[in-house]
């Protein structure tokens, strides 16, 4: 067993968290985690309405006792105060655990967050927004270098270069988010400071995954090469398989387009409905380079032990070397 700050502030067994994987993040998907002993996260995009995401929270709750993590996408220029604070309040009244924020600055929403009791994870794509969210209140710091699928920094610097910084400069629990696939990632973030990890892709590729086999056999088909960043000309950058969508959006990008033509590509809702029809190339697909270290689907329990006792092997071999 590996304790952390993270799993203490959680009361949870293991530090492994499932990230925003957005439009595949439900419930039914989310429980399997928190109840295998890490911590599960529910996206708000994955509901059209405020209404629709209620229900969603009290499924989570009927799913499983223990805490999990709702994710928000603040886009920049698009987020919209009022109806977050709406789902903030569904949060507050079925006692969510904690909220991650992503995207743009959250601060107007964190005092909410603190008075209904939900703890705040800020994801952060470098040290200088991490201490200036950890200053503001953030109860923990998920570092999105990067590698990170989904809205990576674009520094150009990677996870653990930024997580072993901020580590050592901030004084609330650090995840490290991007490239982590095994238990050797666990042991090299918990080497460098961090309390956790945070994985998507290797989420995707497990056999509870909604999602269909044809983008799970994608992910083994394919490697850390396979990936391109897109969407940084409506300043919401992220990380998908270079698929025909992907290139399609790239190429729309660089002769100059408009959100409204872009939408006909990028729309959250054309991605879930190929992840349902087994469309790999008709919608963006966000994965990270950890592909390359991705061999196999297993069950999501399973695999979240195999972590645990591969990191504890990787410990223990290392404090063998140098003893």
């Amino acid at each position: 067993m590996i304790t952390t700050k993270f799993t203490e502030m959680f009361g949870i067994e293991k530090p492994i968290v499932q990230g925003g994987m957005q439009n595949i993040a439900w419930p039914k998907f989310a429980a399997l985690i928190s109840n295998a002993g890490g911590m599960g996260t529910i996206n708000v995009t994955c509901w059209d309405s405020a209404a629709a995401f209620e229900e969603g929270v009290k499924e989570m709750k009927d799913l499983t006792d223990k805490p999990f993590i709702v994710n928000f996408s603040l886009v920049p220029d698009l987020t919209k105060g009022p109806e977050i604070m709406k789902y903030i309040e569904i949060c507050g009244k079925h006692r969510v655990a904690a909220i991650e924020f992503a995207g743009a600055d959250p601060s107007e929403f964190m005092p909410a967050c603190k008075q209904a009791g939900i703890k705040i994870i800020h994801k952060s794509p470098n040290a200088h927004v991490a201490k200036r969210m950890w200053e503001k209140g953030a109860d923990v710091l998920t570092i999105a270098g990067y590698e990170v699928a989904g809205h990576p920094s674009l520094d150009g610097i990677g996870t653990f270069v930024i997580a072993n910084k901020v580590a050592a400069e901030c004084g609330c629990p650090v995840l490290a988010a991007g490239g982590v696939a095994d238990g050797k990632g666990l042991a090299a973030a918990l080497a460098l400071g961090a309390s956790g990890v945070v994985m998507g892709t290797r989420f995707v590729a497990t056999e509870e995954c909604p999602i269909s086999d044809n983008h799970k056999r994608w992910i083994l088909s394919h490697g850390e090469k396979d990936t391109i960043i897109v969407q940084k000309s409506i300043h919401n950058a992220i990380r998908v398989s270079n698929n025909m969508a992907a290139k399609l959006t790239a190429e729309m990008e660089k002769r100059g387009t408009t959100l409204q033509e872009l939408m006909t590509v990028i729309a959250g809702r054309i991605s879930r409905q190929c992840y349902q029809d087994g469309n790999v190339d008709g919608g963006l697909f966000a994965v990270s380079p950890a592909m390359g270290l991705i061999h196999d689907i297993r069950p999501v329990a399973r695999l979240m032990e195999d972590m645990v006792a591969e990191a504890e092997k990787a410990i223990s071999g290392v404090q063998a070397q140098i003893s």
